[in-house]
């Protein structure tokens, strides 16, 4: 899976959010913080990270979720590494 594809998915779930206005989600990046660019509370993101293991079909640990960050990438990299780490 392509990081863009990535991004593309998180989008769609993103535009579920009603936290998060929709505008802010025009032009996404991997460099977009969820905190500061749009605005997410940060108690959001454990919806977020639920909504993203159902999308994607993984499961994080909790170990994962600690070291979260909160830009676009870093989600982006721990969906690739669970995938690679559920593969095995």
């Amino acid at each position: 899976m392509e990081r863009q594809e990535i991004i593309d998915g998180l989008i769609e779930i993103l535009r579920t959010v009603r936290t998060i206005d929709p505008e802010k989600l025009v032009g996404v990046t991997e460099e977009t913080d969820f905190l500061t660019d749009l605005s997410t509370p940060s108690t959001e993101l454990i919806n977020i990270a639920a909504k993203v293991e159902h999308k994607f079909g993984i499961e994080f640990d909790d170990d994962d979720i600690d070291h979260m960050g909160s830009k676009v990438k870093d989600i982006v990299d721990l969906i690739i590494m669970v995938k690679a780490r559920e593969e095995k």
